[in-house]
């Protein structure tokens, strides 16, 4: 048979011996009484977590199916885990912390099974597929990222075999017995720390299962009832652990601590062993890789302190040599690993789940060397050279020589310079940059270094070089790379301090409010956005961004890049694009963002009387809907959906009620309910400025409806798995008071919320519309339903109609860099300009028309500027 892709082998499936799942999984009920976990729910035996890891399995079926689990160190999350492994089903697992790896894996590998926390943390099984939608080979038990690559989709597919042999050879070498309690101190996710569980229930041991961190005293409490004997940390977990003064903690129980994820400084290791000899316990430090399940070699306790800087030898089972490299001597190569516990292969799509083993032994990229005692010494990592201005640079040694001078640094390099990131005192830069030329035999100039309060780290806590290169770019060197920009930018809309390249608008609880303004500015900043921008992470958007055209020669003779940074408000807006050229770049506009601003202005100009254009008010509830399906109903758990819609809900509601309020009590057009928002509801009466905000009302009365309706974990799984047919249904229902069957309608029935309800329910449909099948229906339903609505208004109607089969069928429009400023202005600040110019075109409106339309728009978009920013200060605090 061929690969899809025409280049590799696929073997076809073969009998296995493991077909039947992992053993250590399935034996769980032989250690009967012994405790398991110990949760702060209580302790769970072996013989409670076999029969609840029985009735998951059960639950999962006889068939086998891709199962992916979002990681989290959590009882129902390893139950499900272990459910998996003892059935045979194959598990792709995920940070269950990260919302937009769990969404682009899933988009990737379209697992059949999705099992993680729903929005109040009821731990929830989405079957997706019935039957696996894919060919899974025989082997396959589980798929994790490499380290560094979380939502990539080139995972690492590890065997039944590789998962035992690895646990049985960890067991041995550390010594684990049946009286060890270990604390889970790395997240399951992590290979490190899937190893320590796995390790330990192959033993009967128990585990400590916390999601605390060693540098909470939290922790430490749950440790010592627990009697815990055993912890786990990479580098990282050693800073934390020299901040909470671990060594003069009072561990009775303490046997083991072992250390991998990274190189530990020897001088560290030689302390932490001397420590653990005082104290009691041993050290083991360890290496490994995912590729090969966790580990691969461990330092002997006895020699942690006499040889600290050698990372030991092989683990049971497991052999290395030496791969000559050019370039060094026949002392030193690559590290080559061989054992039962070298992963299958890769996969990077679907279609490699069909693979058998196309991997027999693992170059593993480390240079080492063995030592006449037979230890084995990383002495540097051969994909992480850099060759600079042709000299070749290990980044390792370097961060080694810095230690020798009391400096823990990250190296990286590229073509240009070495970059470093260090942790030292000010002033440092110029003492490290001259340290580091002279032993390197580099210009000065081809050394950047920053000094960090905190170097950056991955979320497994290993060093991440990609960020040492981008921190240590000069800033002309940045400005062309968007992608700290786009960190400002999302944390100067979105109110957020915690923005990563994970991050997404609709991870950051971004709504429509905010929407606009993203997309205008990130239009600009990028050169393109996809249709999908919204729900993508900042990395991903990175990858797509246009390059930057050439401005004018800076003084070095280069060109300089030519940036827009538009800035909130309508003067920042407009700024992009004061040059000639600027005004002939074509660009495109959302319908929604058109509709948006075509809409405000029209209808404040038929309300002023400059021109009679009606119907867009509802076209706006249709598009409401369209927006609410974006960015409300996300890929987010329920609790967290629930969450941004009441958050949206808020935005809406606070601002419309403040201002509403100062229109009571300074005028005598309004009752007491419409600064409640109530009107609709209790019909205070028929005037028209009664009926001025029907709809904002309309609008929190369905967001209110339907947070509740969310809520519901029922419900939450039928939109999830029927995300077309459950607005299209609710459509249906919606016709019930469009039609007024149930009388509930008020004297200006079109300006009901009962009878505009089918029109937003009808947006949110026309956004989950894939095929045009579907916008043929609802296209369909639109021609029927809304003639009648407006009586004796022909023109109204067909203006609804056309709006709204635009919505449905055209994405985006064609525009122009300027138009597109403008509209992004009128549509991001549209709910605003509706609130308050009531109260501005009343006093110009018989003597000055135009200006009434304008002073309208002006003063709505002051408004929004001024929520905006009161929003954002908030969010801040």
């Amino acid at each position: 048979m061929l690969h899809p892709s025409g280049f590799l082998p696929v073997p076809a499936p073969a009998p296995s011996l493991w077909t039947d799942g992992v053993p250590f999984a399935r034996g769980l009920a032989a250690y009967g009484d012994r405790v398991a976990l110990v949760t702060q729910e209580g302790e769970l035996s072996y013989r409670e977590l076999a029969e609840r890891v029985a009735a998951t399995a059960e639950r999962l079926g006889p068939g086998r199916r891709l199962v992916l689990l979002a990681g989290a160190n959590r009882a129902d999350a390893l139950v499900t885990h272990l459910a998996a492994l003892s059935a045979g089903h194959p598990v792709l697992l995920v940070p269950g912390d990260s919302e937009s790896t769990i969404r682009s894996l899933t988009r990737a590998y379209s697992p059949d099974v999705v099992a993680r926390p729903d929005a109040d943390g009821t731990w929830a099984l989405d079957e997706r597929h019935r039957e696996s939608a894919h060919t899974l080979h025989p082997d396959l038990a589980m798929l994790l990222s490499t380290s560094g690559s979380t939502g990539s989709p080139k995972l690492v597919r590890l065997s039944h075999e590789n998962l035992q042999a690895n646990a049985e050879s960890i067991a041995t070498y550390l010594g684990i017995g049946d009286t060890d309690r270990a604390a889970t101190t790395l997240p399951m996710h992590y290979c490190y720390g899937l190893s320590v569980i796995h390790s330990h229930l192959l033993r009967g041991a128990g585990l400590v299962l916390t999601e605390r961190s060693v540098s909470e005293a939290a922790f430490w409490e749950e440790f010592r009832a627990a009697r815990g004997t055993s912890l786990a940390g990479v580098p990282y977990t050693f800073d934390l652990l020299d901040r909470v003064g671990f060594e003069r903690m009072e561990l009775p129980h303490l046997r083991r601590v072992t250390q991998a994820g990274g190189r530990l400084a020897p001088e560290r290791v030689a302390r932490y062993a001397e420590l653990g000899r005082r104290s009691g316990w041993q050290l083991f430090v360890m290496y490994g890789q995912t590729e090969a399940t966790a580990r691969m070699a461990y330092l002997p306790p006895h020699l942690a302190a006499e040889r600290p800087e050698a990372v030991g030898v092989p683990i049971p089972g497991g052999s290395f040599r030496l791969r000559p490299v050019d370039g060094h001597g026949p002392d030193t190569g690559e590290l080559v690993y061989s054992g039962p516990n070298v992963m299958l292969g890769y996969a990077e799509s679907p279609a490699d789940l069909a693979l058998g083993r196309t991997v027999e032994e693992l170059h593993t990229g480390d240079l080492a060397r063995r030592a006449s005692d037979g230890l084995y010494e990383i002495v540097g990592r051969r994909s992480r050279f850099a060759k600079i201005l042709g000299l070749r640079v290990d980044p390792q040694r370097v961060e080694t020589l810095l230690e020798e001078h009391g400096v823990t640094a990250y190296c990286a390099g590229d073509e240009e310079a070495l970059a470093v990131t260090a942790l030292s005192g000010a002033g440092a830069e110029a003492r490290i940059r001259r340290l580091v030329a002279e032993e390197c035999g580099l210009p000065y100039r081809s050394v950047r270094v920053v000094v960090l309060t905190r170097l950056p780290l991955l979320a497994t806590g290993k060093p991440d070089y990609e960020a040492v290169r981008r921190l240590t770019r000069p800033a002309q060197e940045n400005a062309p790379d968007p992608g700290e920009d786009l960190h400002r930018l999302y944390a100067e809309i979105l109110g957020h301090t915690d923005v990563t390249e994970d991050s997404s608008f609709v991870s950051l609880g971004g709504d429509s409010l905010c929407y606009v303004e993203m997309s205008l500015r990130l239009e600009v900043a990028l050169g393109h956005l996809p249709t999908d921008w919204h729900t993508r992470t900042i990395r991903e958007l990175r990858t797509m961004a246009v390059p930057v055209a050439e401005g004018p020669e800076g003084r070095d003779g280069r060109p300089e890049p030519r940036r827009a940074r538009p800035t909130p408000g309508l003067r920042g807006a407009l700024r992009p694009w004061t040059t000639s050229e600027s005004w002939r770049t074509r660009r495109t506009m959302e319908t929604g963002i058109a509709l948006r601003a075509v809409g405000i202005v029209l209808i404040v100009g038929s309300h002023v009387h400059v021109f009679s254009i009606k119907g867009f008010a509802h076209i706006l509830i249709g598009v409401a809907g369209y927006n609410f399906a974006r960015f409300q109903l996300t890929d987010a758990g329920r609790r967290e959906r629930v969450r941004h819609l009441w958050h949206s809900i808020a935005r809406i509601a606070v601002p419309s009620v403040v201002w509403i309020t100062g229109a009571v009590l300074l005028t005598d057009f309004y009752d007491p309910a419409n600064a409640l928002l109530l009107n609709s509801l209790l019909d205070q009466g028929n005037d028209r400025f009664d009926w001025a905000y029907w709809f904002v009302e309309a609008l929190v009365y369905f967001l209110v409806v339907l947070a509740a309706l969310t809520a519901v974990p029922l419900l939450d799984r039928l939109e999830r798995r029927y995300a077309f047919g459950v607005p299209l249904a609710l459509t249906a229902v919606g016709l019930v008071g469009r039609y007024d069957l149930l009388g509930l309608a008020s004297a200006r029935p079109q300006l009901s919320p009962t009878v505009v309800f089918w029109l937003f329910t009808l947006g949110w449909a026309a956004a989950r519309s894939g095929t045009a099948r579907q916008r043929a229906i609802l296209t369909a339903v639109l021609l029927l339903t809304v003639p009648g609505l407006f009586q004796d208004q022909p023109l109204r109607t067909t203006i609804v109609i056309a709006g709204l089969a635009l919505l449905i069928w055209v994405p985006a429009l064609p525009s122009l860099g300027p138009l597109s400023a403008i509209a992004g202005v009128l549509a991001s600040s549209s709910l605003y300009i509706y609130l308050t110019h009531y109260q501005v075109y009343p006093h110009l409106q018989e003597d000055f028309p135009l200006t009434a339309l304008f002073a309208s728009l002006v003063v709505g978009v002051g408004y929004a500027t001024v929520v905006t920013r009161v929003a954002r200060t908030v969010r801040g605090w």
